[in-house]
């Protein structure tokens, strides 16, 4: 293998090109907006001097990602930034839980009995955290690099976030904690695997950090394409591929696209039988997204939540399990799950000196247009008595908003389809990166192991390139 064309420069993409660029291989990126980086993009979307993360905002799988690692992207201008903890999470009674990076920290906020199993649950997983990490973001369908620890590991990660919970642990706080962090499964906590995503959100507060990119996300892209660029990788912006048949010869092509796109693109070069499979590749639910400017920092009740980057409105396990079951199922919640991140409350080049940039989104049912502003504010406001008043503007996403801006959040879907454990096996069919032409491969979050900014699924798409087509 000579050449390869990538389509798409999001995270994955431009892993995907870095990793084949060092292999040797000559490689052109291109993208359909004028700024790279997918959804890890940066802007002023609201008053002059406001930078907003246009989509993703918080990188605890960033820092941990084997694959960022192993490109060394601080030698290329990222600087990770770690907030006081980790995340917040008020309570109707005025006092917040925090998910402290020490365990002690956190589980000082539990009663004996749910200290207890905490400690229990998440110790492994934290003793283990380099190694899991290393097994679980190369998807499921391998054998595990470190079997044993990735066993136990496994047996309470592959239970309902609602039945370990209920299991575990006996008061609220505890409880509330662990469904905040299930919630970023975006599927109901009565499935199987929902429990994933929350050990892993658990562990890395306790070990990499929750942390943000200094100057916004768009620094996580630039230090790729730096690096990149570095190797002699060519990137072309603005650049719309609607057919195969317009881009230059190559030997293999990747797509850090929707596995829908990737079909439509590729056309008659994939079969009609693996095509009609990716039809049955089930989407994750949308989200309603708000940027805000804003006087100064959101004003909660309890001043733990200004030690926290990453604040989880929702209140109680049961609360989060509705709204998280209705958005999957089709149905708006009007008492919404709402994360909120207020990157500016420790990096001061999101806004002008004294002012404050914040993000706030919730789910919602795949292909919403409904404006969720006014529950979304009400939710803030339940927490923080007063917000409205700091807004300085605001600028709202709808799923249709989304998908104009970045075709792979098309109906509002941020994780590249279900995360459901029939999602991740077959991601978007049993093939994983691989498809039914030996020259084209699929390298976005549609892939193993699935959504967030960690470069892994482009990584691993890279890898299974080169290894079917060793470099001349």
């Amino acid at each position: 293998m000579r050449s390869a064309n990538i389509i798409g420069s999001g995270p994955n993409g431009l892993t995907a090109a870095v990793t084949l660029a060092l292999a040797g291989v000559q490689v052109s990126v291109f993208e359909r907006n004028v700024q790279p980086g997918g959804a890890a993009a940066t802007g002023e979307l609201t008053l002059p001097g406001f930078l907003h993360d246009i989509g993703s905002s918080v990188f605890p799988l960033g820092i941990a990602s084997p694959a960022f690692r192993a490109l060394q992207l601080e030698e290329c201008g990222l600087e990770w930034l770690q907030p006081g903890v980790p995340m917040a999470h008020p309570l109707d009674d005025g006092s917040t839980i925090t998910l402290e990076s020490e365990v002690e920290s956190t589980i000082s906020q539990f009663s004996a009995h749910d200290a207890r199993n905490y400690r229990l649950l998440l110790g492994p997983t934290i003793r283990a955290w380099e190694d899991l990490v290393d097994d679980f973001t190369r998807g499921l369908l391998r054998v595990p690099k470190h079997p044993v620890a990735m066993g136990v590991f496994g047996i309470p990660a592959l239970l309902p976030a609602q039945v370990l919970a209920r299991l575990l642990f006996r008061d609220e706080r505890a409880r509330a904690l662990f469904a905040g962090c299930a919630a970023h499964s975006v599927i109901p906590f009565t499935k199987a695997s929902s429990s994933a995503v929350a050990l892993v959100m658990l562990a890395a507060g306790h070990t990499t950090g929750w942390p943000i990119a200094r100057g916004g996300a768009v620094s996580i892209s630039r230090a790729l394409v730096n690096r990149l660029t570095e190797l002699g990788g060519k990137l072309y912006t603005g650049v719309e591929v609607t057919s195969l048949t317009g881009l230059p010869h190559s030997d293999i092509t990747l797509f850090d696209t929707s596995a829908e796109s990737m079909a439509s693109i590729s056309g008659g070069a994939l079969s009609l039988a693996f095509r009609q499979r990716i039809t049955h590749f089930r989407p994750g639910p949308g989200i309603f997204k708000i940027d805000y400017a804003l006087r100064e920092p959101i004003p909660g009740r309890d001043l733990a939540c200004l030690r926290a980057a990453t604040v989880h409105l929702g209140g109680t396990l049961p609360e989060i399990a509705r709204s998280e079951h209705d958005a999957f199922y089709g149905r708006h919640n009007e008492r919404p799950f709402v994360l909120v991140t207020q990157p500016s409350l420790i990096d001061s080049t999101r806004s002008p000196l004294g002012r404050h940039t914040a993000w706030a989104y919730c789910h919602v049912p795949y292909g919403s247009e409904r404006d969720m502003s006014a529950s979304i504010e009400t939710q803030i406001e339940r927490f923080a008595p007063g917000f409205r008043d700091v807004v300085l503007d605001r600028c709202a996403w709808n799923t249709r908003a989304l998908g104009r801006w970045n075709l792979n959040l098309a109906k509002g879907d941020i994780s590249g389809g279900a995360m459901t454990l029939k999602g991740m096996l077959a991601r978007p069919t049993i093939r994983g990166h691989r498809t039914s032409n030996a020259r084209i491969y699929l390298a976005s979050a549609s892939t193993p192991p699935g959504g967030g900014v960690h470069g892994m699924c482009g990584y691993l798409a890279a890898s299974a390139a080169l290894a079917d087509h060793r470099p001349r």
